[in-house]
């Protein structure tokens, strides 16, 4: 199929296959077909890739993870690794939605999404270029921090906050204190929690 090979990128909807399949009358029987030859691959119900010999470039997961299911933003371990904060290579690609929890296990591997409430969903949620054809949406480093604080811990010290980031995540001392003050800070008020004593650290820190 040649038009296969027009494609701009690799990760392929219905809507734009719908697009090109629209000289056929029924396209989901089509798509059906090219999916039995191998010409396609389905992620999931509505999510596609070009077979192995189509494909022209990388699949990303973390694209693949904006699309799976959204709104949804990449953000807790697999952010902290995607940025090096964490020396642990992720697996997992892992995601906040503003919609419930779900999961999804696919041959490219697993995506997992935690839903956090609309009121902190956007703010500190960034967009990261992997090359000219692929941009994501990420939490920040400051969010992907706090996401972490947010929905693994209850601390109630400063103390307790260094023993988390520092012992258990591993993340070095250095990488915490890099984080911007003013977007911890405009985390922490919407946040609260745990967010409002790794603000009170960084300001006394950076003091």
């Amino acid at each position: 199929m040649a038009f296969i090979n027009t494609f701009p990128i690799e990760e392929i909807d219905y809507s734009y296959l719908k697009s090109f399949l629209s000289e056929y009358k029924n396209v989901r029987i089509k798509i059906n077909s090219m999916l039995k030859k191998g010409e396609l691959i389905r992620v999931k119900k509505g999510l596609y890739i070009p077979g192995d010999s189509y494909l022209k470039g990388v699949i990303h997961r973390e694209t693949l993870s904006n699309l799976i299911y959204g709104p949804s933003y990449i953000s807790l371990e697999y952010a902290l690794s995607f940025y090096g904060m964490i020396p642990e290579r992720v697996k997992t690609v892992t995601a906040v939605t503003n919609k419930r929890n779900k999961r999804f296990d696919t041959f490219l591997g697993r995506f997992t999404y935690k839903y956090i409430h609309p009121d902190l969903y956007s703010v500190g949620v960034t967009m990261v270029s992997l090359d000219e054809k692929h941009n994501i949406l990420i939490a920040g480093r400051e969010k992907a921090v706090a996401d972490m604080l947010y929905f693994y811990e209850k601390l109630k010290s400063i103390e307790e906050i260094k023993e988390y980031l520092f012992e258990n995540l591993r993340i070095e001392p250095d990488a915490i204190l890099s984080l911007k003050v003013s977007n911890v800070r405009q985390l922490a008020k919407i946040y609260g929690g745990s967010i409002i004593l790794l603000h009170k650290y960084l300001e006394e820190k950076n003091e």
